[in-house]
């Protein structure tokens, strides 16, 4: 059984936010970060591959104004989560947990899932089907990911997170150079804080990025479980509302996948957010939280506690 932990023993830097701890089938530890009135209707989000939940911050804080209660949770082997005992980081891994992580709360949420979150969102509708049981969600919105992937685009992703996996950075500048060079379209941030939270000190003294190497690495890595024609199964499962928010300079989702993805799911809607890729939410946070939030009174209706 997963569970939570929410209160003033947990408060963190401000009182509207909350650490919060959940428990998959498994026990493995989950942790993330809660906005918002605990009674208010849930959004769940979920990082991408080598983020952590501080990556949904400013989305957070304006969800919760909205009166939503936002919950940005750590991913297996990322953040202040639980790395996987077993070195297992398949798709199927990810959405079992999130079931774990939503049977917790008192409604079904909301769900948005970027890039592996989204990956974690279809399979965890499909896994909730064969099981015979309601629709887990009550909302799916999606950012930049679908079913298929621009394998180039994939490609250069993880040759990213692996390239520094072994020695590491000597401290902040090194790193924010290599971010830099990796996202040539995004200005590089004078105040480091955000960056620090997706790194970790090791034992060498050496900073490395806050998730297990085995994600990219081990035997049960994540691209081994990139399956189109599951993924494609998997994507006609969100009978829920669903959102698709692409960042037109994307090199993972182009048009032709997109194109695809409404094919499979043809109630869902599609926001392209000009001047973004892949990491459409760091690169136009403002007009991508808007769009969230147009998506969510126009499909879901006003918020109600």
């Amino acid at each position: 059984m997963s569970g939570q932990e929410r209160g003033d023993a947990t408060a963190t830097v401000t009182p509207e936010v909350w650490d919060i701890v959940f428990r998959s089938r498994a026990g493995l530890r989950l942790a993330g970060e809660d906005r918002g009135a605990a009674t208010a209707p849930p959004i769940l989000l979920l990082h991408g591959g080598g983020q952590t939940r501080a990556a949904w911050k400013a989305t957070a804080r304006r969800l919760a104004e909205a009166g939503w209660r936002a919950v940005a949770l750590d991913q297996r082997g990322h953040g202040q989560s639980a790395w996987a005992p077993d070195q297992d980081y398949a798709i199927r891994c990810f959405a079992e947990d999130l079931l774990d992580v939503t049977a917790a709360f008192r409604q079904r949420p909301v769900v948005i899932g970027a890039s592996l979150g989204g990956l974690a969102v279809m399979t965890a509708a499909a896994v909730a089907a064969e099981a015979g049981g309601p629709t887990p969600f009550a909302g799916a919105i999606l950012v930049d990911v679908t079913p298929r992937l621009r394998q180039e685009g994939v490609e250069e992703v993880l040759s990213f997170m692996a390239s520094d996996l072994e020695h590491g950075f000597t401290d902040l500048e090194e790193a924010a150079d290599a971010v830099a060079r990796y996202l040539p379209h995004r200005p590089r941030p004078r105040d480091l804080a955000g960056l620090a939270k997706n790194l970790r000190r090791d034992g060498d003294g050496r900073l490395r990025w806050h998730w297990d190497p085995a994600f990219v690495e081990g035997p049960g890595n994540i691209q081994s479980s990139l399956d189109e024609p599951s993924l494609d199964a998997a994507a006609r499962r969100l009978t829920m509302p669903t959102l698709l928010v692409r960042g037109r300079l994307s090199t993972l989702v182009t048009e032709d996948e997109a194109a695809h993805f409404l094919g499979l799911v043809p109630h869902a809607r599609l926001v392209d957010v000009s001047n973004a890729g892949h990491m459409v939410a760091g690169d136009r946070n403002d007009v991508f939280t808007q769009a969230i939030l147009t998506f969510l009174a126009e499909a879901l209706g006003p918020v109600s506690a």
